[in-house]
């Protein structure tokens, strides 16, 4: 590439000048390619250690004069190549024109202008792409590509300097992280060390400090640990690699969501040497925090943030935070956790003012609400800035059209009063009275919709006055006016101030009257809900009358659904939570439905309208427990795998006994996955459920921890699961609510697991007291590292368990053992996922459905198919490879959808691998007959038109024994019924019906292969053999070989003709040709499989009549029709070869009989035949190219091919020769992660 032109004075330091003019030097770098003894090593280990931009571009064009010290670089290439292309451009441009100078300084005036014009041009051209990364990060990324093979598609995000520890000795060397590899390179003295470790492989990743290694990054994988360590800023660095291994695991985990995730937003001021990239990753791990502080929407961004302080005037006092503004909303979070929080929705906002500054306080910023509160920011550093940003944010906001005089001191609404939005945004914000949550919202399509638009536990209960509940109503009251001051000090709705006070009146649990309203507030759901007005009614307007698996799922679990409670033992309730989660899942198929969720949901739609709960069902599935209710549970185990590791962190002693009962796996799934609904007294766990949504996740750990550390006596006692378990059961259900208002349901566990002797009752109060005092220490932060960690353990663990599903459903006669399965599989699955690093085009491979059975999540396209039957064939073909690749790829779809699966592949391969000779050459046979073979490739001129219409009867060219019950179509069939209708079982019977007649195929069922498939079939072998050691006996025995089948095709010729006279001249015949014609008019020959067009009738083909097969008696019956009109039609027709698949090359071998492969068609005579005499050989048959056509006549079966390979015992030798594929699975992990050094390789002597 051409370099901005830079001085250098010691030019021929470290550099060996190999061409030289008046004006430019070419040099290369000493120790670059063969040589350089130890002046080459050491110079390679300063350019490693360094980071020399000389270890990526070797060579340089220096611009001189004569009488000059200095020069200049104007030029450096990776190669040669490369190089000589600048070098010869210079020659042919600049020379003549530098001659005509006198001054030397003119010279080089005129050289660095022209250079700095070339460079101009090409960033010109480089622009719409986006040339995001300018300067040494470019050049890095650069290094990175050549060092390890990496094409364009695959983005560094950095690198950096740090030794990888290799045994106990340090390597000094380069870090480069990309998206989807974490890559090394060391160059020490002569010792090379690189490493390519895929993300979507690491099983480990922790930041640690041992003896051994000081303050390390510790990277495991399945069969590797490494360590990296004396990093610069280990803290970023160990950072980035999270965020990096987290989206390789949003991959394996949901391919939809990781592409979405993929699309990273484009930089709008590059900076140099910073990745663009990285600063992407570090707003998006910000994006993530922010959303999470304080639940706001998923497609929420951070637009930036500030140091302020904020007024609060409950406490009167300045208290110092940060503020956060994004483009529907201004938040603000304290320095000390607790103080306060505060949450300011755009749509609120009426005024936003510039109020003077005083030295008490300056810059100060007032914005008022609809809701008559007024924030007052202080020491804000950029004031105007933020004012317009806030300002512009607002003219977006879709809630009423905002204006104002910015340039002045203030940004107002201009008229707050009229409302363009429905009911429900009106009166965004909960009323004042809490003796009634939420104004009731307008009740959308009535007729459909039964439910009324408040909770069913005011729809259910009795209204009894709080005087009548005694002591519970007191209470009941006392805590309505406790939050009636909390509102009046605080605020009310989205803008409350939440502080440490508000956290103490959710601990003492929230009233009944206020449950709904202010989980809808602390969850964020109500955000959603007031600016997506009409969505939830859409939705259930849409899913109506659809039917899926999930409403299946959901129609059988309804009735499970808090069955205790009234709501829920008439149809009012059932119809009202059969709405909402179905609505939900027609939102989000990705999860569908799950078991658990119905138990939530009905909870949920106590205490809220339809609508409130559908939002509080979106907020806990996608913000709050994430990936808890897809179909692997994954959220779920993964906060399981923190309690385990909280549980040996805090009760050590308990830990160890549970993992011996192997209890907590049991129960802790249950516990997170219902919120502990399903395991407490509903009354008591709905106050946890108060807590989770205001804290998270953080509550239920507390719980759960308090739970055991109470019954860590008995539990330590324990001697199985079962009485562990029935000792936790019974302590939960008597877990009690004393001061609830609502009458005791009766708790369904607690019947079950009741005993003579109950445990003392526990008040769910003092419950939640003690895991606050003992475990309080948890924090929102570690539990986000913690999650990290898990994560990577479990969606790994279920990787493996996947592959071996995988591995367990190969059938036992395949061949392979499960050794070579499982690294078969993991090859599979690397270049599925390499289609979604790098190809943009394979849409269908890229995108996984995780609900699918483990075979079906990975597959593959014909270019993949194609990349690993290069690499794994023991059938090594050359330049004819990839055409062998094709056919046996289309052999192997048998659903046509253009993928296929693992076991499909794992099927071909075996083919090729495992049985004796017949089973091999039967599957080299079957790659040359349709479907695998392709009009295209087939050298006939008879073929018009494709070989099959839809219903067209191709059954015996169909690999039989290559599916054995792999059934992809009816694999789509069973996908469709899975979503449409029940199972229906007979499918199933004739799917296994049809794995057993597969297995009957003898070599007798092959259908007969005419002359251009036979010729194709030598020519393929031709190519086989051309690498192989016995080269010339092969070519030698195959020429014999084909000689010799070439003639038994003219003697069956002769019979079949004979044989076939009286058939042909019969009533029948002609009666089936005249109606052809009618149905087919444009084509004068039918469509028909034309594996049989050269068989003869029946009465001639004693196979074709102990087949019994109707589709193979039509096929016969249109042979007829072929032999008295197909041979005119396609004489004129050439042969479709190419150049790659002929590989005529007669030098190799006078036996070459692919001569007889290579004839043209139109150059035949209409009476010759290609071999047609005893003293024809192939080789003489190439010098008759003056006359002859493609026979069509001519047929040969599979039985004469193996008789005749038979007679030759070095063919026999070279397929039954084992190959061992272990050494091949080991060469394309190499090809697909090791670098190439090709310009080191170049042969010598190119520049000179």
């Amino acid at each position: 590439m051409w370099l901005a032109p830079e001085e250098v004075l010691v030019a021929n330091a470290l550099w060996v000048t190999e061409r030289a003019n008046p004006f430019f030097v070419l040099q290369r770098r000493r120790g670059h390619g063969k040589g350089g003894g130890l002046t080459g090593l050491l110079v390679g280990t300063l350019d490693v250690v360094l980071d020399s931009s000389a270890r990526v571009a070797p060579y340089r064009i220096l611009h001189q004069t004569q009488d000059s010290q200095v020069y200049w670089t104007v030029a450096c290439g990776s190669s040669r190549k490369e190089i000589t292309k600048h070098w010869e451009w210079l020659e042919n441009n600049l020379l003549q024109t530098l001659s005509i100078f006198d001054s030397e300084e003119d010279i080089t005036t005129f050289v660095k202008g022209k250079i700095h014009g070339i460079i101009a041009e090409e960033n010109k051209n480089l622009q719409p792409q986006g040339d995001e990364d300018p300067g040494k990060f470019k050049e890095a990324e650069l290094k990175m590509r050549k060092q390890f093979g990496m094409p364009e598609g695959e983005k560094l995000v950095n690198y950096y300097s740090c030794s990888f520890w290799k045994g106990r000795v340090p390597r000094q060397g380069w870090l480069y992280l990309t998206v989807n590899h974490l890559c090394f390179y060391s160059f020490l003295l002569g010792k090379e060390v690189s490493l390519v470790v895929q993300w979507v492989d690491v099983t480990r990743l922790e930041k640690n400090a041992t003896l051994l290694f000081p303050e390390s990054i510790r990277v495991d994988t399945r069969d590797q640990e490494l360590f990296f360590s004396m990093f610069l800023n280990i803290g970023e660095t160990f950072k980035l690699m999270e965020q990096l291994a987290n989206l390789a695991m949003r991959q394996l985990l949901d391919s939809e969501g990781f592409l979405e995730d993929k699309a990273l937003p484009r930089p709008i001021r590059p900076h140099k040497n910073i990745s663009a990239l990285k600063r992407d990753l570090d707003a998006r791990a910000k994006n993530e925090c922010y959303r999470a502080t304080f639940r706001l929407p998923k497609d929420e961004r951070l637009d930036g943030h500030t140091g302020c302080t904020l007024w609060t005037p409950f406490n009167k006092l300045h208290i110092p935070g940060q503020m956060f503004i994004s483009n529907n909303y201004i938040c603000f979070a304290s320095k000390e956790e607790d103080a306060c929080r505060l949450i300011i929705p755009l749509r609120e906002v009426t005024i936003v003012e510039k109020a003077d500054s005083s030295s008490v306080l300056p810059s100060p910023l007032s914005i008022s609400t609809k809701s008559k509160m007024t924030f007052l920011f202080a020491n804000l550093k950029d004031r105007d800035f933020l004012v317009q940003r806030i300002s512009d944010f607002l003219q977006k906001t879709p809630s009423k059209q905002l204006g104002g005089n910015t340039g002045g001191t203030k940004a107002s609404v201009v008229d707050p009063a009229p409302e363009s939005l429905p009911a429900p945004q009106e009166t965004p914000e909960p009323p004042t009275s809490p003796s009634s949550p939420l104004s009731s919202p307008p009740s959308f399509s009535t007729q459909e919709v039964p439910t009324t638009s408040q909770g069913l536990l005011k729809v259910f209960q009795k209204n009894s006055p709080m005087e009548d509940l005694g002591a519970k109503g007191a209470k009941e009251k006392m805590k309505e006016e406790s939050w009636s001051i909390h509102f009046f000090e605080y605020g009310r709705g989205m803008c409350m101030y939440r502080t440490a006070r508000t956290r103490e009146l959710v601990l003492k649990g929230i009233p009944e009257s206020l449950r709904g309203e202010l989980w809808l507030l602390f969850s964020g759901a109500w955000n959603e809900m007031v600016t997506h007005p009409g969505y939830y009614a859409e939705l259930v307007e849409k899913s109506m009358g659809k039917y899926s698996l999930a409403t299946e799922e959901i129609e059988r679990d309804l009735h499970r659904s808090m069955p205790e409670h009234p709501a829920f033992q008439n149809e009012l309730g059932i119809a009202a939570l059969r709405r909402v989660l179905t609505a939900y899942a027609f939102r989000n198929p990705t999860i569908g439905y799950c078991q658990a969720m119905n138990i939530v949901t009905s909870v949920l739609l106590l205490y809220g309208s339809e609508e409130e709960a559908f939002w509080l069902l979106v907020a806990l599935c996608e913000r709050m427990l994430p990936d808890y209710y897809n179909t692997r549970v994954v959220g779920a185990l993964v906060d399981q795998g923190i309690f385990e590791e909280l549980t040996r962190d805090i009760l050590p002693r308990l830990s160890e006994k549970m993992q011996e009962l192997g209890v907590i796996s049991s129960i802790s799934l249950s516990w997170f996955l219902t919120l502990f609904l399903s395991v407490m007294p509903f009354e008591s766990a709905v106050v946890i459920v108060d807590c989770f949504f205001y804290e998270g996740i953080k509550v239920i750990l507390q719980v759960a921890l308090a739970v055991l550390d109470a019954n860590m006596d008995q539990l330590l006692d324990c001697s199985d699961e079962g009485e562990a378990m029935t000792v936790l059961g019974r302590y939960l259900d008597n877990v009690v609510n004393k001061q609830s208002i609502s009458p005791p349901i009766p708790h369904l566990h607690a019947l079950l697991t009741s005993g003579d002797d109950p445990p003392a009752e526990v008040d769910i109060f003092d419950l939640l007291k003690v895991s606050y005092e003992k475990f309080s220490s948890l924090r929102a932060d570690d539990i986000e590292q913690m999650r990290f960690k898990q994560r990577l353990k479990v969606i790994q663990s279920l990787e493996d368990t996947a592959k071996r599903s995988v591995v367990r459903a190969i059938p036992g006669d395949i061949g392979f053992s499960i050794e070579e399965l499982e690294d078969l599989y993991m090859v599979f699955k690397a270049k599925h996922l390499a289609s979604q690093y790098w190809g943009g085009s394979r849409s269908a491979a890229i995108h996984r459905d995780p609900s699918l059975p483990y075979l079906e999540q990975y597959r593959i396209d014909a270019s993949q198919f194609r990349e690993l039957f290069a690499s794994l064939t023991p059938w090594a073909c050359g330049s004819h490879t990839p055409v062998l690749a094709a056919r046996m790829f289309r052999l192997l779809d048998q659903n046509k959808d253009s993928l296929i699966n693992f076991k499909e592949f794992v099927t071909g391969m075996s083919g090729m691998y495992h049985g004796d000779l017949t089973e091999k050459l039967k599957a080299l046979y079957k790659l040359h007959l349709p479907p695998a073979l392709i009009p295209e490739e087939a050298e006939s001129a008879l073929e018009a038109t494709h070989y099959f219409t839809e219903d067209s009867p191709s059954e015996e060219a169909l690999p039989q024994e290559r599916q054995e019950g792999s059934g992809s179509e009816d694999a789509q069939e069973r996908r469709e019924e899975k979503g449409t209708s029940p199972p229906d079982y007979r499918h199933y019977l004739r799917i296994w019906a049809k794995e057993k007649e597969a297995q009957k195929e003898t070599i007798k069922d092959l259908p007969k292969m005419n002359q251009e498939q036979f010729i194709e079939l030598c020519k393929t072998l031709y190519n086989m053999f051309s690498e192989d050691p016995m080269e010339q006996d092969l070519y030698h025995a195959i020429a014999t070989v084909a000689s010799l089948l070439l003639r038994i095709g003219e003697v069956g010729k002769k019979f079949s003709a004979r044989t076939a006279k009286k058939p042909r001249n019969g009533t029948h015949g002609g009666d089936h040709n005249s109606a052809t014609e009618e149905n087919e008019p444009p084509l004068p020959k039918p469509h028909q499989d034309p594996t049989q067009e050269c068989q003869p009738p029946a009465s001639g083909d004693p196979q074709a009549k102990a087949s019994g097969d109707t589709h193979l008696g039509k096929a016969l019956q249109d042979s007829h029709v072929m032999a008295e009109g197909g041979s005119g039609e396609g004489q004129g027709s050439p042969l479709l070869l190419s150049d790659d698949e002929t590989k005529d090359d007669m030098s190799m071998s006078s036996y070459s009989v692919v001569s007889t492969g290579s004839l043209q068609c139109e150059d035949l005579t209409d009476d010759t035949v290609l071999v047609g005499r005893e003293a024809c050989s192939p080789t003489a048959a190439a010098t008759s190219r003056s006359g002859g056509t493609v026979d069509t006549d001519w047929c040969i079966s599979f039985e004469q091919i193996l008789a005749s390979i038979l007679t030759e015992s070095v063919l026999v030798n070279f397929f039954e020769k084992r190959v061992d594929i272990g050494l091949k699975i080991k060469d394309q992990k190499k090809v697909e992660r090791q670098f190439s050094t090709s310009s080191d390789h170049e042969p010598p002597g190119v520049l000179s």
